[in-house]
């Protein structure tokens, strides 16, 4: 399997995983609502981690876990497409 399609499949996945947690629980509301669950979300990782869970479970968190960063990025900061000022680029 070539590089680009494992890039694909995981750019996929986390796609399907923003979008399913966005279409559950909205948009983040606060900048420590997108804190408070992205750590949690981390948290989940490190423990799939120290249990020495499957490659599949641990997949599973650090998808969840970059998926709420992007949407850390999208809710709480406007995305890569305001400045610093909130003004659109």
């Amino acid at each position: 399997m070539s590089i680009t399609r494992n890039y694909d499949q995981v750019v996929q996945a986390v796609y399907e995983e923003l979008r399913r947690a966005t279409d559950k629980f909205g948009k983040f509301n606060s900048p420590h609502e997108g804190y408070a669950v992205l750590k949690e979300e981390v948290d989940e990782l490190w423990d799939a981690i120290k249990d020495n869970a499957s490659p599949q479970r641990q997949r599973e968190e650090a998808i969840q876990v970059a998926a709420m960063a992007i949407r850390y990025i999208l809710d709480v900061t406007g995305g890569p497409w305001v400045d610093t000022s909130g003004v659109p680029k």
